[in-house]
């Protein structure tokens, strides 16, 4: 321990960025020109490489013009620095058009990640890229001569208020996602990963798409999984991973001792998450190791089955024990339903995430003792109160037929086991059927389904962590609460502002209505398409009415 701390503190350095966020055109699947969100009028953004210890700077300038904007520091666990998670109406404001916000943190953790705009359906529309902290103890050092990134992600051909707007309506009571046009590798579909013979590297996947999950293997190649989400991992061999949205992998993979040819990597996304799979999408996208400049890059060969490695085999190199059993477990049963609009939405505990009007962290620090009472940050923010050193275990139920990837901010948790398909709710008589986390950094956490659309549809819960003691330790820089004048944002009282009666949440943000008793998806279907022939059958009448009437034979004036 020692060492490492003396190993740090010679390294630590402080890395400065200067983020103008701004839109620039861009044509990855070479479909569709397109506006996308892009920094300092570059598209992709950049992939930002840092070592262990080091100090993050990064002024952000919203330059969009016509949308707030944030940054989300994905799987960093902002230990004492939660007003720095990126997270807006949670930890922060959002950054307003022609508004700054500074991040500053340091980096105590090693390995891949990213960081994306974390405002309601943004970071799908270009506002996304890879995060790399290399790390002066990684284990594996020495076992390979260069490290690679590799970002997975789907692409839509239309920007994401559009598509939300039409996703979220009584014209979509089903909740069918819209389906992506297009698979992308390092944000295009012509990638090529030059490589020499006989060496091995370390290759960073990181899945970046707003839906898709993606199986990824590369052809005549096996991989060592020697990382997952920042976590180092005992090398586990597999043929071809299961990438979630937001999951990311690190795999060695040694290159062949010859030169004749360029081997295909691929990815394909799962098409069990489409609704419905169009007849044009082309779910698949080749990139190359390329061996040979002169050689050919043939496409991959055809495979019948997708055999995944089973990342419940893999184990930590830093042989973490099973925490001891919780203080707090919570139970969150996901669902979909419809609400009094007809439109579809997501639900914990038949509670739709609906953002506050304060930010919950500025609820927290200005409520006083009141700050442990869940229903100052409102009823649809779905908040939940942790005291610190708690063992919290999360039992998630999954009364919805698709699958879901969790993300927990501020935070890693153990995965002792999942259940199998269709195997009901969980039973108290079993042991460790849910993910436990240690409650050791006070702050405000989002814990949500990273499927953006489920995400935006209300797919989240609040982690409410040791506010007491946040109190006493935090202070909120003053270019954060101008952030918040800037968009109008108030920075006190409860989820609704009220800063005379903290128990006061009239005007607070709200969920639609439920839905009338008896009313199903698929009443909300006929009867929008009976209004629709409706409609169309007075149009029809109007335009028989308004149209000409022909004389009959040759008579004249």
């Amino acid at each position: 321990m020692s060492l490492a701390i003396v190993l740090g503190a010679a390294s630590a350095a402080t890395v400065q960025y200067n983020f103008n966020i701004t839109w620039v055109t861009a044509n990855p699947d070479g479909l569709h020109p397109r506006p996308v969100i892009g920094i300092n009028g570059q598209w992709p953004p950049p992939v930002l490489n840092v070592t262990r210890g080091d100090r993050i700077i990064a002024n952000v300038y919203n330059g969009l013009g016509n949308q707030t904007t944030s940054l989300h520091w994905h799987g960093i666990f902002q230990n004492g620095t939660t007003h720095m998670d990126g997270a807006p109406a949670v930890t922060k404001c959002g950054i307003a058009p022609g508004g700054s916000f500074t991040y500053n943190f340091t980096v105590d953790q090693a390995g891949t990640y990213w960081y994306h705009s974390h405002t309601r359906g943004q970071y799908p529309d270009g506002m996304r890229q890879a995060l790399i902290v290399t790390d002066p103890l990684n284990p594996y050092l020495g076992q390979y001569d260069e490290e690679k990134v590799v970002s997975l992600s789907d692409w839509y051909p239309d920007q994401m208020p559009g598509l939300l707007k039409r996703f979220i309506s009584v014209t979509n009571p089903t909740g069918a996602e819209p389906v992506p046009n297009s698979a992308l590798m390092n944000d295009t579909q012509n990638l090529t990963v030059s490589v020499y013979p006989g060496k091995t590297y370390l290759i960073r996947l990181v899945n970046v798409g707003a839906f898709a999950s993606q199986r990824f293997w590369i052809e005549g190649h096996t991989m060592q999984i020697v990382e997952v989400d920042g976590v180092w991992t005992n090398p586990l061999e597999a043929n071809m991973l299961y990438i979630s949205a937001a999951q990311r992998y690190s795999v060695l993979v040694t290159m062949k001792n010859e030169s004749t040819r360029n081997y295909p990597m691929m990815a394909s996304m799962d098409t069990d998450l489409f609704d419905n799979v169009p007849t044009s999408l082309n779910y698949n996208v080749t990139g190359w190791l390329g061996y040979n400049d002169d050689a050919e890059r043939a496409p991959a060969a055809s495979i019948r089955t997708f055999d995944t490695a089973d990342d419940m085999d893999l184990f930590p190199t830093d042989g973490l024990s099973l925490y001891p059993e919780p203080n707090h477990v919570i139970t969150l049963d996901l669902s979909m339903d419809n609400l009094g609009n007809g439109a579809n939405y997501a639900f914990f505990n038949k509670i739709i995430y609906i953002s506050p009007k304060v930010p919950s962290l500025y609820t927290a620090l200005s409520s006083g003792p009141a700050a442990t009472d869940p229903t100052i940050y409102g009823r649809s923010t779905n908040a939940f109160i942790i005291e610190k050193g708690e063992i919290v275990d999360i039992v998630l139920n999954n009364d919805d037929t698709g699958k879901h990837p969790f993300h927990l901010h501020g935070h890693g948790f153990q995965v002792i086991t999942r259940s199998a398909d269709n195997a009901g709710h969980y039973n108290a008589s079993d042991k460790h059927e849910f993910p436990p986390f240690v409650a050791d950094n006070p702050g405000i956490w989002l814990f949500h389904c990273h499927l953006e659309w489920h995400m935006a549809s209300g797919l989240a819960a609040t982690m409410i962590e040791a506010p007491l003691p946040l109190q006493r330790s935090l202070v909120i820089p003053q270019n954060h609460y101008q952030a918040c004048n800037e968009a109008g944002t108030p920075t006190g009282g409860n989820a609704a502002g009220n800063i005379e009666n903290i128990y006061d949440l009239s005007g607070a943000n709200i969920s639609p209505t439920p839905l009338p008793e008896g009313f199903t998806a698929r009443g909300i279907i006929a009867i929008v398409f009976s209004c629709l022939a409706a409609i169309l059958g007075l149009v029809t009448i109007v335009w028989y009415g308004l149209a000409p009437i022909s004389g009959q034979g040759s008579g004249s004036d």
